[in-house]
């Protein structure tokens, strides 16, 4: 496992367009998203240890947050053929048993991931009612084999705020985990 920062995409950037599959074909774009006051994207897959970590709370936040207004949306960009934990099945297998309440979507080509600048797993972006990067980093300082216990609470300050109508919280640490799953050959520049 290599462990990977996020890029930390500039603040204020619009949300890259997107038109993905969910494991049963059904497509989800970001226009399907636009009648709410905020959007959380976050880059996902089922193998990781560090999503292993955060997925039952995260999955919580995630609905919490749903219930306020917010849109969730979760992309696995890995490759598939030399992560097959990661296939459209086991997506649809892990949404289920984690009671996903959210569209787990899969990015084959993984256009998607390269647009947003994603480079780890899980990586969280919030962005404001006009599609502007309101935050990116890390869900809470919680690690795997770490003793401090899963919060949420930067995406939690990151998401009240801008509910709120607030500014961007000053402190926006990058999240950590194990790198995109990129197929040979489809690296972006950012990566390595």
């Amino acid at each position: 496992m290599v462990e990977t920062r996020s890029q930390m995409l500039p603040l204020g950037t619009k949300a890259p367009d997107f038109c993905l599959p969910d494991p049963d074909g059904n497509e989800y774009s970001l226009e399907d998203f636009s009648d709410t006051p905020a959007l959380l994207v976050v880059f996902m897959c089922n193998h990781c240890p560090y999503v292993k970590h955060v997925r039952e709370k995260f999955a919580d936040l995630a609905k919490e947050y749903q219930d306020k207004g917010v849109a969730v949306v979760a992309i696995n960009s890995n490759d598939v053929e030399t992560y097959p934990q990661d296939a459209p099945d086991k997506m649809k297998a892990a949404a289920e048993e984690y009671g996903f309440t959210f569209p787990y979507l899969y990015d084959e080509d993984q256009e998607v991931a390269k647009a947003y600048k994603a480079a780890c797993t899980p990586d969280f972006y919030v962005f404001d009612e006009n599609r502007e990067l309101f935050y990116r980093g890390q869900m809470d300082d919680s690690r795997p084999g770490s003793d401090t216990p899963v919060t949420g609470e930067d995406l939690r300050e990151a998401l009240d705020a801008v509910l709120a109508g607030g500014e961007p919280p000053e402190t926006q640490k990058p999240s950590m985990g194990c790198n995109i799953k990129w197929k040979s050959g489809n690296e972006p520049p950012y990566f390595g």
